[in-house]
């Protein structure tokens, strides 16, 4: 075995090998991804198939001048390996020192934090064109792939970069892949250019009017070099389409078409206990499987994944069985959520499954298409909240995006089976744009561990009106039952048109009442525990949802409290509460506000976050007290 890794520091390292010496540097940095993978966890398919192709990149073009830009840029491990980050990913007390995508602040070789897809080319069209604006000669070269060529903006990208006239350089690493499997009409155009090796004449590329060329080996290093050197320095617009095996050097039974290998967890310990399905997977499984039992009685029902179905529940044996009624849009949200929109104004019921930061892609579609069209269908927000994810991944932002949405409903369950009541009256009677924002940790672990009671408190319902009353005793009273959930369990118990217009009550007391949306619900109980020790009898109320308030409960809790809290995993600035407070004014009832600053961040464990943004039951309880002695 050469050790030819353990000395390469940078690109220019790298160039003082021969070529001939470049496969067993490939090698060298296979074997490396398979032992950090295992014990680190990560994007594993698409780097372990763009090794060769990296190595090529990088000993060809001269980064940092020339500018290299990874799309989706979970394919960069390797580039981070190449240039200078080595150690991040081959030494196990520095792992998880490098972020999992690109980010500047790591090396000036990442020219874009890039957690998301298919903006790769668009970006290198506009460095090229601040280049040739003042005059300069480096390489721009957009790396695009693994199922980012779906995206919307990707075509947008291709389309201006025709019409560029100077250097760009775009490589398609095709690996026949996306996160699941590619979908969609080009993809057969590109099977074609496969099995003519680049020579047929459907060629979506060159109808562009891009320059072209193929190489059918996309793992063969002294190819790849020969055709980099070929497009390098040239005057205009060349796609170098190189064919790809994701998952290249994971078991034979792993490799190339298995979804699995996209992403692996840390390799458990022999003796370690088989790990749970997280909350995406819990919950968004119970969501397909609810919906999976209604298909035979409704045809028009559809659940739609722009690609990351696995992380969500909807696993392949569930999509098999469900044939028509799912399709997956590939890496295109906007698509996706124009096409829910024509689905359902056309009389379909769509659920369109995805992560909160990828609904991000789609807020004019949501806002216009979806919500402007009052179309009926169903958004599954996973994800949502503050998390110790990458900066491109940080879900505290859906409740501010998502809850001032005109016209658009938005709920927040606090419990498996609220979710599926929620997810039934969504796609029955509600007949308008819903988006659920999925249970995530804290309700799950909740649910698995017992550790916070929910139960009727009719104390606080009988200081109001009947009508809040009823409101206040509905959903805890009939909504835990278990079992299926039916459109008709729905029906029996709306309030008005919308069971989830009122807040419930599901804790009595008085003084305080602490108000947790959603995934903070469980953080409002253990606050009310903590004031309870203190000798403060506190109330508890579920909201169920964020984009209305409900000012009848809210008017009842004036009678017997003087501090209301609010609780929401994710950012205040525009948030939840602040429009809580803003509705009690500068009047005798002090608010209080807890949740995230305005900022996104960067890899921080949950447990900091929640220091850093009091978001713990000692920090709720004490400000509660204080504000009830002033």
């Amino acid at each position: 075995m050469s050790d030819l890794l353990a000395h390469i520091d940078g690109p220019d390292d790298l160039k003082r090998l021969y070529v001939v010496q470049l496969p067993a540097l490939a090698e060298e940095i296979r074997a490396a991804l398979l032992r950090y993978c295992a014990a680190k966890g990560g994007h594993i398919g698409s780097n372990l198939g763009m090794v060769e192709a990296t190595i090529a990149l990088h000993y060809v073009f001269d980064s940092p001048a020339d500018r290299i830009i990874f799309d989706v840029s979970h394919q960069s491990y390797v580039h981070k390996m190449l240039t200078g980050r080595r150690r991040a990913f081959t030494d196990e007390a520095l792992f998880g020192s490098a972020t999992g995508f690109t980010n500047p602040d790591e090396s000036e070789h990442d020219p874009f934090v890039l957690g998301h897809t298919g903006t790769s080319v668009s970006l290198a069209c506009g460095m090229a064109k601040a280049r040739d604006l003042m005059g300069g000669s480096n390489n721009v070269v957009a790396v695009i792939g693994d199922g980012s060529l779906s995206s919307a903006v990707a075509f947008e990208g291709l389309n201006e970069a025709a019409e560029l006239d100077s250097n760009l350089i775009i490589v398609f690493n095709d690996n026949e892949m996306s996160i699941a499997e590619d979908h969609g009409g080009m993809y057969a155009g590109l099977a074609e250019l496969r099995a003519t090796n680049g020579e047929s004449p459907h060629n979506l590329f060159r109808d562009m009017g891009l320059d072209y060329r193929y190489v059918e080996d996309g793992n063969d290093v002294a190819a790849l070099v020969r055709a980099f050197e070929d497009v390098k320095d040239c005057d205009h617009a060349t796609v170098v389409h190189i064919h790809t095996l994701k998952g290249k050097g994971l078991d034979v039974a792993e490799e190339g078409r298995v979804e699995s290998n996209h992403w692996h967890n840390p390799t458990p310990a022999a003796d370690a206990a088989p790990a749970l399905p997280n909350a995406r997977k819990t919950y968004g499984g119970m969501a397909m499987d609810a919906l999976a039992a209604r298909f035979d009685a409704e045809p028009g029902l559809l659940v739609i994944s722009p690609a990351t179905p696995g992380s969500n529940g909807i696993t392949r044996e569930w999509r098999a069985a469900a044939g028509r009624h799912y399709i997956d849009t590939g890496i295109a949200e906007e698509h996706a959520v124009a096409f829910a929109a024509g689905l359902g104004r056309a009389g379909g019921m769509p659920v369109l499954a995805t992560s909160a930061t990828f609904f991000q892609r789609a807020y004019d579609e949501i806002h216009q298409e979806f919500a402007l069209n009052n179309a009926p269908g169903t958004l599954l927000v996973f994800s949502g909240g503050i998390s110790g994810a990458d900066n491109t991944h940080s879900g505290a932002g859906d409740v501010m995006m998502f809850g001032n949405v005109p016209g658009l409903t938005c709920l927040a369950p606090t419990s498996g089976d609220e979710m599926l009541r929620m997810l039934a009256w969504a796609t029955g009677p509600a007949r308008r744009p819903v988006a659920i924002r999925m249970p995530g940790e804290a309700v799950l672990a909740g649910e698995r561990g017992g550790t916070y009671p929910r139960f009727v408190a009719r104390d606080v319902a009988q200081t109001a009106d009947s009508a809040v009353a009823d409101s206040m005793s509905m959903s805890a009273g009939s909504a835990r039952k278990s079992g299926a959930v039916s459109v008709d369990d729905i029906a029996a118990t709306s309030v008005a048109d919308d069971p989830w217009a009122r807040y419930t009550v599901t804790r009595a007391g008085s003084q305080v009442a602490v108000l947790g949306l959603g995934n903070a619900y469980p953080l409002a109980e253990e606050a009310a525990v903590a004031l309870d020790g203190a000798g403060v009898k506190t109330t508890v109320v579920d909201p169920h949802q964020y984009s209305t308030l409900d000012t009848a409960t809210l008017e009842a809790l004036r009678e017997r409290h003087t501090v209301v809290v609010t609780i929401e995993d994710g950012q205040l600035e525009g948030g939840w509460g602040g429009k809580i407070a803003a509705y009690y004014g500068g009047g005798p009832m002090r608010v209080l506000n807890f949740g995230a600053r305005k900022e996104v961040t960067d890899r921080i464990p949950l447990d900091a976050l929640r220091r850093r943004y009091r978001l713990t039951a000692g920090d709720i309880a004490d400000a509660a007290l204080t504000a009830l002695r002033g």
